[in-house]
């Protein structure tokens, strides 16, 4: 019978061998134990074995040894995924971990190119069940990324996606074609996530976090070092049939989600953080979109928990695509220097058939706030409004004439906007400075105002007037403190109005999808 022989390994053939991490599977490596016959080597090659030599055993223990500190300094550690359920609009036949593609979880390294090459992997499935892309438990530092169709982004609750302070991981884009130049003026930086001219689009996940990391872009523009807009978080463009739900967003560099040109959204479960005296950080801004729905969000702003826009301006009013059919239910807002709503500034396609209900502002400027000025055209029609709660506010009702700020010289002196058919009713607020601003626009007054069923307990120094009004034309009914002359109460007791009928998107039921659970490589 031939003895057999050991076999020197290479290095890097040992590390294929042993599988994962260069030590997991030992068992169907080059050489094992063989059980019942301790101290002998067997060789797979021949099926022999022998009983090696001390100084050769040392060898073998020493290699071993040497073999797994090398695989600790370069690998991780496989970590189970647990099985999970979510609610989507669509379920997903196809799943990857963003650690499949290189992506590495320790808060420094560039997930970038992992997040493109994922989602550029799950396109191919787009019409064969969609894909979905999970971003386990980690830290994953990543500059902008595009998504994709009939696609899932699922973040865990464990996982924040760290947005990149470098400037050049947001690639520069053009304004919108509804404001003719970038908000904060010139050009954009890309969003973080974006997605567009895309269909059936879900950003969820079990309350993972999505990080701004916004304090860099807010040093530079107080310091007015930008020649550009700052990036927003999730910004879906041109878009059909969008869910955004479940998740964390924190310190976003302006604006946290801002869908627009985009049919059929759901936003939902949200939480939403920023200081409260960084500006421009509004929490969720639809604008020019119809059929949307947004609930059970809660939001800490510099500004605008929810700004409700559809273009600026001249160029708003040519691209002429307005904001139609938003349902707000069950938002809590905490903005002391902004509203809970804002309906405007960038008004100017129109905005109309707007409800918000079961509304909670808490150490807020305002409640529900109309924003235009001369020069942005457009209406603001058909608004209904109930159920609200308020706490230290500065004031419940607020609708604003005089707005200002223009994208640039062409704007037009003449276009007035058309303020009309705006219902407010059963609302309660406390610790209030002042009750309502209503000021409207000389020659192109507010007109249909209906305040009804309201309770305004005022603070220890309220100011005086309580109603401050001018060119606006309504009426109210059961209202204290008694209103202005201008909103004379009802002869007869009134409610004002508020839909009973539902739009298209209230009746879309989500559906519950279930993820089996896998193992990822976490990078130690």
């Amino acid at each position: 019978m031939r003895r057999a022989r050991a076999r020197e390994i290479p290095v890097e053939e040992e590390r294929r061998s042993f599988g994962f991490c260069a030590i997991h599977g030992f068992g169907s490596s080059w050489f094992k134990l063989e059980e019942g016959r301790r101290g002998k080597f067997v060789s797979e090659e021949e099926n022999e074995f022998h009983l090696p030599t001390k100084s050769y055993v040392l060898g073998i223990v020493s290699g071993i040894f040497l073999v797994f500190l090398s695989s600790v300094a370069e690998c991780g550690t496989e970590i189970p995924l647990k099985s999970f359920d979510y609610a989507a609009i669509n379920c997903r036949k196809h799943s990857v971990l963003l650690t499949d593609f290189g992506g590495i979880g320790d808060g420094k390294t560039s997930n970038t190119k992992a997040f493109k090459a994922a989602i550029d992997h799950l396109k191919q499935f787009a019409y064969d069940g969609g894909g979905m892309l999970i971003v386990p438990p980690g830290k994953w530092l990543t500059g902008s990324f595009n998504l994709t169709s009939h696609f899932t982004l699922y973040i865990h609750k464990d996982a924040v996606i760290l947005g990149s302070q470098e400037e050049s991981d947001y690639p520069r884009i053009p304004p919108l074609p509804s404001y003719g130049k970038g908000r904060d003026g010139g050009r954009r930086f890309s969003s973080l996530i974006v997605g567009a001219n895309l269909v059936d689009v879900v950003i969820t996940g079990g309350n993972g976090t999505i990080n701004g990391q916004g304090r860099v872009w807010w040093d530079k523009f107080k310091q007015k070092k930008l020649a550009d807009t700052r990036p927003y978080l999730i910004e879906m463009l041109f878009c059909d049939r969008i869910q955004i739900s479940n998740l964390t967003l924190i310190d976003s560099p302006s604006w946290n989600i801002h869908p627009v040109y985009c049919r059929s959204v759901i936003i939902q479960g949200m939480t939403i953080l920023a200081p409260v005296t960084v500006p421009n950080t509004d929490g969720i801004d639809p604008d020019s979109c119809a059929n949307m729905k947004i609930e059970d969000c809660y939001i800490v702003s510099g500004d605008d928990c929810i700004a409700v826009k559809s273009g600026w301006d001249q160029y708003g009013v040519s691209y002429g695509v307005p904001t139609v059919g938003l349902v707000i239910r069950r938002l809590t807002c905490i903005s002391p220097d902004s509203a809970a709503i804002a309906l405007g500034s960038e008004m100017s396609g129109g905005i109309s058939n707007v409800r918000a209900e079961d509304i909670v502002a808490i150490n807020t400027q305002s409640g529900v706030r109309i924003k235009t000025g001369v020069g942005r055209g457009g209406y603001v029609r058909d608004i209904y409004a109930r159920n609200m709660t308020m706490k230290t506010m500065m004031y419940v009702f607020w609708m604003t004439g005089n707005y200002g700020s223009h994208p640039d010289d062409g704007w037009d002196r003449n276009a007035l906007p058309m303020i009309s058919n705006i219902n407010y009713r059963d609302v309660v607020a406390e610790n209030v400075t002042y009750s309502a601003r209503l000021d409207g626009i000389s020659g192109g007054k507010f007109t249909g105002i209906c305040i009804s069923d309201v309770k305004i307990g005022l603070t220890e120094k309220p100011k005086k007037p309580q109603w401050n009004c001018s060119n606006v034309e309504g009426v109210t009914s059961n209202v204290n403190p008694q209103s202005c002359d201008l909103l004379p109460v009802s002869k007869a007791p009134l409610r004002c109005a508020f839909p009973e009928y539902r739009i298209p998107i209230e009746n879309l039921k989500l559906r519950i999808c279930s993820y089996s659970g896998s193992a990822y490589n976490k990078k130690m």
